[in-house]
């Protein structure tokens, strides 16, 4: 399949303009894709347009991303209730150098259709208010640009400022330069980028007498009606330091079954008659869940790496009876954020046997209790069966010199924090 046919199946193909399908699919184009740099990282949310990209790539096109440098010192008020706060340029820069590497994990910048990175304040720092006025401003008159959704929406609400009305001009000028310099004929974005990419198109159209197309994503939704991306400890970020492979893992992992079969062909590479396979293997045995687990494989990969994955794996596996070795104390102190815990002394952990650590944290509610907890094999440190009730803890016991797991039973988990 083509591009586009490839765009279609995978649900990319929101809505496109007149002529889009027919462009992409005559020949190589250059097309692109804009991110906002108003966090230092991106997140989950932003796969899907860079997803987009890759897929472009992928069938011999060229990609250009454009991190928004100026528009992001503007703001964009496309999907938003409320004007953001204008970020200063130092902060900006931090930002864009953070996206700049996450990308580059996406997107191959060497080869015969190299990925192209590109800053929008290096073509628009210059400009002046009387220029931009002048041979941008005049193609458009105020009522084209009240009838944009995006817009109306503000009006409708809160308002919107003379700042984030002129956005829409900016955006229409980085399509207008990227057609000028790469022959970039196609934009790519959330369905909120709609009236943004066209005002784009027709100022190429008015200045140039070019065509130019545009392709908008859907914006997601879980099937729960919640906005996809949000967790109830926040944004997932593609930042490590920010969201932890672990954490990004889990999220993929619990994937709602009702969604999981789109965000494989959003989000992997799989081919459809792989993901067709682990659609019907969640309807004959939907209590595995295998598509759960290749789905959250296949995103940590490409996000965090092969190395990032397997300590993502190895974290997860602690809360089922696997070895913490490899694990380290602050991921530890994270997976098992949810369970009771305990604060002892080093020296005090030290000078303790199992029972009356079990005791004396408060997994057991005696000694006796433990000792007959342990001649059951029901007891474990750091998921390993104690068989020994007068067995004392040792130096090398503790994960980090820190860090202690007491588990009774399959599931009953207890960290104890040596200080």
């Amino acid at each position: 399949m083509n591009l586009y046919q490839e765009l279609l199946w995978r649900g990319f193909v929101y809505q496109a303009t007149e002529g889009a399908e027919e462009a992409v699919s005559r020949g190589k184009i250059t097309a692109y894709v804009g991110f906002d740099p108003t966090a230092p990282s991106l997140h989950v949310g932003s796969l899907l347009p860079i997803m987009g990209l890759v897929h472009l790539q992928r069938h011999g096109h060229r990609p250009i991303a454009v991190v928004g440098g100026a528009t992001g010192m503007i703001g964009d008020p496309s999907g938003k209730s409320k004007e953001r706060v204008l970020l200063d340029r130092e902060t900006l820069e931090r930002n864009l150098q953070g996206i700049k590497s996450q990308l580059e994990k996406f997107l191959s910048f060497t080869g015969e259709n190299p990925a192209i990175l590109v800053n929008n304040y290096d073509w628009t720092h210059s400009l002046s208010v009387i220029d931009f006025l002048r041979d941008i401003g005049k193609h458009f008159s105020v009522g084209y640009m009240l009838a944009k959704e995006s817009v109306k929406r503000r009006l409708e609400g809160e308002g919107i400022s003379y700042t984030e009305f002129s956005y829409m001009l900016l955006q229409a000028y980085d399509f207008l330069h990227l057609y000028d310099h790469y022959n970039c004929i196609l934009q790519m974005g959330g369905s909120d980028q709609w009236g943004n990419i066209t005002a784009g198109i027709d100022l190429i159209r008015k200045v140039r007498g070019g065509k130019a197309y545009g392709i908008v994503f859907p914006l997601l939704t879980t099937a729960s009606g919640t906005k996809f991306g949000k967790t109830e400890e926040g944004t997932v970020w593609l930042d490590p330091s920010l969201t932890s492979p672990y954490k990004f893992y889990q999220f993929w992992l619990n994937t709602d079954d009702r969604d999981v079969g789109r965000y494989l062909r959003f989000f992997t590479l799989l081919p459809k008659e792989e993901v067709e396979a682990l659609e019907e293997e969640l309807r004959r045995r939907p209590e595995k869940r295998l598509p759960h687990r290749r789905l959250a494989e296949e995103v940590t990969r490409m996000v965090h790496g092969e190395e990032g994955l397997q300590r993502a794996k190895r974290a997860s596996m602690v809360l089922f009876g696997g070895s913490p070795e490899g694990v380290s104390a602050d991921e530890l102190e994270e997976i098992m954020s949810h369970v009771p815990s305990v604060q002892m002394t080093k020296q005090e952990v030290l000078s303790l046997s199992m029972t009356e650590l079990a005791t004396r944290s408060g997994l057991t509610s005696s000694k006796g209790e433990a000792k007959r907890l342990i001649a059951a094999g029901g007891l474990y440190l750091n998921n390993k069966k104690i068989n020994n009730p007068a067995r004392k803890v040792e130096v090398k016991d503790l994960i980090e010199g820190r860090l202690l797991i007491l588990r009774k039973g399959k599931k009953n988990y207890l960290l104890i924090k040596a200080k």
